[in-house]
């Protein structure tokens, strides 16, 4: 019997733990193994796949053999060395499995359906004031039937399943959200995984709005993205994960990188939880005081009619809050790294990762690392990326999450 490389050197340097058997019995995780690498590193020749996961050729080949089969991998134009054979890259068909992502927040509701690849082919958008899981289902089971109705009958079959990403304990923010607690208290016995999934015949999943965020980083982000990093996503609140290793680390409970209840000092000198602090919620009271409507931020993530007085009067207050959540954070994980990602502009992002920056620059950080803070590769459907990520992964890759 052969047996898989086990020397990460033999096997390729960024391995990260991608490394397959060949036992028979083990063939669904190599098919996943090659989808996973695949997604990671992009189109490549079956010798470069045998090489990095330690696969035999004749394993590999018959993988991706079946693969292609079954319309998740194609066949690329083959690249011509100077000696032997011309190599066939291989690469993720786009339209080899489709997945909606649902994406329940305080202020808005988003349904998308996304390829293989990760490529949003179309979204269903709703804003309100507060979330109702009446409203919320009637939302979902609509806009799945248009989303998949714009596709042909040889598309539908190739939906493999729903994620939902939504905060947890919803119900307790009532008073935040401005409505009553009887408004959101019907969100405590509501069952929406359950609800939705009775809806369609397909797999259903469900996690925390900002672990799935983080998630889409993994999935979906840039391939240079650290193997080790504390992740914040800017929503109305504020939220975050953990990754180690590569994984997603989520806990016994799911909620590991709930980093928006965290004590942070607050401006007027006593201390507040970084939801209170650095949440969008906050620009929204901004922006309202001002005289401004409440749904200029959450019509769109790209185009905020906010006055840049006050934006920077609300990275001001969040980009300090942040810094001191990131320093107790490392104290007891050493991250060098921490991305900062959300429904926000580019610019109104990039400014507050500077300002997080110079914040921790002049912080005593003597006897910690000193945390290099990036923006996030996925953008402001994070969420929604990473809710239909949650089939994705379930189904055709190797386990991110531990």
């Amino acid at each position: 019997m052969e047996h898989a490389i086990t020397d990460k050197s033999a096997a390729g340097s960024d391995a990260s733990g991608l490394l397959g058997t060949n036992q028979s019995d083990m063939r669904d995780r190599n098919e996943r193994l090659v989808l996973s690498l695949l997604r990671r590193r992009g189109p490549l020749a079956r010798a470069e796949i045998a090489r990095v996961t330690g696969l035999s050729a004749q394993t590999v080949s018959v993988i991706t053999r079946e693969l292609e089969d079954e319309g998740l991998l194609l066949r690329e134009q083959p690249v011509r060395g100077k000696v032997g054979q011309p190599s066939v890259p291989m690469a993720l068909n786009p339209d080899g499995a489709l997945f909606f992502g649902l994406k329940v927040g305080r202020r808005s509701i988003d349904l998308v359906l996304v390829d293989f690849l990760g490529h949003i082919l179309s979204r269903e958008h709703l804003t309100y004031r507060f979330p109702a899981p009446d409203g919320t289902l009637r939302f979902v089971k609509e806009a799945a039937e248009r989303l998949s109705g714009q596709l042909d009958a040889g598309q539908r079959t190739r939906i493999s399943g729903l994620g939902i990403a939504m905060p947890f304990f919803i119900w307790e923010w009532g008073a935040i959200l401005g409505t009553s607690a009887q408004d959101m208290e019907a969100w405590r016995d509501f069952d929406l995984r359950a609800e939705v999934a009775a809806l369609f015949d397909f797999p259903v999943f469900l996690q925390n709005d900002a672990t799935c965020a983080c998630g889409a980083e993994l999935v979906f982000g840039a391939q240079d993205t650290p193997p080790d990093f504390l992740y914040f996503y800017m929503g109305y609140f504020i939220g975050g994960g953990v990754v180690l290793n590569g994984r997603l680390f989520t806990g016994s409970t799911g909620n590991a990188g709930a980093l928006g209840p965290m004590p942070v000092p607050d401006p007027n000198g006593g201390t507040r939880q970084l939801i209170d602090v650095a949440s969008l919620a906050g620009l929204e009271r901004l922006v309202v005081d001002a005289g401004g409507a409440a749904d200029a931020l959450w019509t769109s993530a790209t185009d905020w009619r906010v006055p840049p007085e006050l934006i920077d009067a609300w990275t001001g207050t969040a980009a300090p809050a942040i810094a001191h959540a990131i320093v107790a954070s490392v104290s007891v994980m050493d991250f060098e790294h921490a991305l900062i990602d959300g429904w926000l502009p580019e610019r109104v992002r990039e400014g507050l990762v500077a300002g997080v920056q110079a914040e921790l620059d002049r912080m005593d950080l003597s006897g910690l690392p000193h945390p290099t803070v990036m923006s996030g590769t996925v953008g402001a459907d994070a969420r929604t990326l990473g809710a239909a990520s949650l089939p994705l992964s379930q189904r055709y890759l190797v386990d991110t999450a531990q």
